[in-house]
């Protein structure tokens, strides 16, 4: 912080003009502001040594400035600048720690002595700072150097007590007697020429009589001094050590040890001797393998078990999963399960994980899942408690079965007769429009009104239409058959069927534009079912711009490329769109985002007619923005019935 710079506040403007020229002149660096409130908000940006004030201002006045600036910056100096009827309010602010006061008019050579006084008291307080400081500083370090000595002569203290320790031990193994040969460990002395001196009986009976032997001879994997064993690195470096090795049993047998050693010094504080301790590992590594063994058992059950396994914790975050999991879904350790393969942004209704963890029971669900490579299957998840040795639920096993065959075979068998009995009520309604229709167009005729006649046509055609999309729908899900294909004209047939959607979009007031190029060339295509396709996605874009918002103009885009062996076509709305869940789902049987309205087989039949031909579907979307459906056609259906050549017309 600069000691010379200094923040001028009056509310004239004239002051602050002529009064900071004069600062500037006396070697000051000047900032100024209108009122105490402006002040106070560039100070930290400002950061001045002193603040020259007026005391009366609008808003906030000097003595209202003072308080705050030495409640939030005591190290800033305050003069203040008070007129000749405000010498009260001046001697006042002292009593708040004002550094001076200057009466107005302001006199230049006064000004200066003031200012000249502030920054010998801000001086005075850096150097203070600054000598406090120091002293702080120099009593740390004795403080620190005072600690360091006392340390030293405890860890002293200590190594003699050690060393006095080991001696006694050392003795106490070389006469046979005392604590460490009770010990269940296995103790022998060395001395500097890597000689075992002595040792215990447990070592003895073990690894036979080993004293008058070199110290490495002990060892299975050392042979000479230059493969240093543990004791003669304590020899070396003058500290114990902690290894992992394996002895020569009096059998030739191998003996897994853990081998502590500890350097036992003479008088003059020369290591004279080497304690080593060696612990016997044999039944911890009998133990140790087989658990390695059962694991490996286990882990191999786990990446082989024919279903998806995840092990999730409370937060529904994946702790650990299987092979098959991390070959079909990628491995997303650490992510909520929702989000990893079921692309949700919250937990699953009826969640069976969170039913686990709250009743400790196995339960049971039936999910659609999507995988890395946009898969969709059908899924049997069962859920299952793992526990502690306290019994308390620490996380919860998912094993998640693919049904998808079994499910499209029992869709097949069964659901043919399940989706006429739900589409009872809309044939039953169709067929009493086709009666009204009837009557309005025999009432018409006899009556000679073309009018009713004309509405009546209308009608039937309507119905008729409803009723040939239904019945198709049937037939072609309850009846797989090859497609016939023919060669038309790619134009034309695209045309004619994206016109069949004008009046729905007409009457649902969407905007409808179609832009399919006159040279798209000739197409393999089975006409019936792939129109039926292309009106399936043409009726939904309608039905997702409905019911219509009156603020926001919705639209229906249908266009055409020629990309040479294949056509694309993409039919796209700014309806309602969909989330990632529903985008994944929408060509699974009996799925609908319509509800009642929908009955969820067709895209489902949609997506199997374009298949049948070779082609794909590309989806985009996003709730509220709209929904792109992007069809890759090939000009060439291979391995169909026999083509038949229709002319362009």
């Amino acid at each position: 912080m600069s000691t010379k710079k200094l923040l001028l506040v009056d509310d004239e403007e004239g002051i602050r003009r002529f009064l900071g020229l004069t600062l500037m002149d006396l070697g000051y660096e000047v900032e100024t502001a209108e009122n105490g409130e402006s002040a106070l908000k560039a100070i930290p940006e400002i950061s001045p040594s002193i603040i020259l004030t007026d005391i009366k201002m609008p808003r906030m006045d000097g003595i209202e400035l003072l308080k705050a600036v030495k409640a939030d910056y005591p190290h800033i100096e305050v003069i203040m600048l008070t007129g000749h009827g405000d010498i009260d309010l001046a001697i006042e602010s002292l009593k708040f720690d004002a550094a001076d006061f200057i009466t107005k008019p302001i006199d230049d050579e006064v000004l200066e002595i003031s200012l000249g006084r502030v920054m010998e008291k801000i001086e005075l307080k850096d150097k203070l700072r600054e000598h406090t400081e120091n002293l702080e500083r120099l009593v740390e370090e004795k403080t620190q150097r005072i600690i360091e000595l006392e340390r030293q002569n405890a860890a002293c203290q200590v190594v003699e007590g050690l060393s006095e320790a080991l001696s006694s031990a050392a003795h106490e193994v070389e006469t046979g007697s005392g604590l460490f040969n009770e010990l269940p460990c296995l103790v022998s002395i060395h001395n500097r020429y890597l000689e075992i001196v002595a040792a215990n009986e447990l070592l003895k009976e073990r690894l036979g009589d080993v004293v008058g032997k070199n110290s490495f001879d002990i060892y299975s994997d050392r042979e000479t001094p230059g493969n240093a064993c543990p004791v003669q690195l304590t020899f070396d470096t003058g500290k114990g050590q902690r290894s992992k090795e394996t002895f020569i049993g009096k059998e030739g047998e191998e003996i897994p040890v853990t081998v502590y050693t500890a350097p036992i010094p003479n008088k003059n504080g020369e290591i004279e001797l080497v304690l080593d301790i060696s612990v016997d590992m044999t039944e911890l590594k009998r133990l140790n393998d087989e658990l390695l063994e059962t694991q490996y058992k286990f882990q191999r059950l786990f990446d082989e078990a024919p279903c998806y396994i995840s092990v999730q914790n409370r937060d529904f975050t994946i702790a650990e999963v299987n092979r098959r999991f991390k070959e079909d879904f990628a491995e997303h350790l650490g992510a909520p399960c929702y989000a990893s393969y079921k692309h949700r942004e919250r937990p699953c209704d009826e969640c069976p994980v969170q039913r686990t963890f709250q009743d400790g029971e196995s339960h049971q669900t039936e999910t659609v899942v999507t995988t890395q490579n946009g898969e969709q299957k059908n899924m049997l998840v069962w859920s299952a408690p793992i526990r502690n040795a306290y019994g308390e639920i620490k996380q919860v096993m998912e094993m998640s079965t693919d049904i998808t065959e079994i499910r499209r075979l029992q869709d097949h068998l069964t659901s043919l007769g399940f989706m006429l009995g739900s589409m009872s009520h809309g044939v039953k309604g169709m067929l009493t429009a086709l009666d009204g229709g009837i009557y309005r167009l025999e009432s018409g005729l006899r009556k000679n009104d073309q009018e009713r006649v004309t509405e009546a046509a209308a009608v039937l055609k309507n119905v008729v239409g409803r009723v040939k999309k239904m019945v198709l729908d049937i037939l072609y899900y309850a009846k797989s058959r090859e497609i016939e294909v023919e060669t038309v004209s790619a134009t034309h047939f695209l045309r004619d069927t994206a016109a069949l959607i004008v009046p729905k979009a007409v009457a649902a007031n969407v905007q409808y534009s179609v832009d399919i190029p006159e040279d798209l060339g000739n197409i393999d295509v089975d006409s019936s079912s792939m129109s039926a396709a292309i009106v399936n996605f043409l009726e939904n874009g309608v039905d997702a711009c409905s019911p219509n918002q009156p603020d926001r103009k919705y639209k229906i885009d249908v266009s055409a490329r020629d990309l040479g062996d294949k056509i694309e076509l993409a039919i796209s709305d700014n309806g309602a769109g969909m989330d990632r869940e529903t985008k994944e789902k929408i060509f699974t049987l009996f799925f609908s985002s319509k509800g009642k309205r929908g009955t969820g087989i067709g895209l489902f039949i949609s997506n199997q007619t374009i298949e049948q031909h070779g082609g794909r579907i590309q989806v985009e979307s996003e709730p509220q923005q709209g929904t792109t459906f992007t069809i890759m056609l090939p000009r060439k259906v291979e391995n169909k019935k026999a083509q038949q050549s229709i002319p362009c017309s």
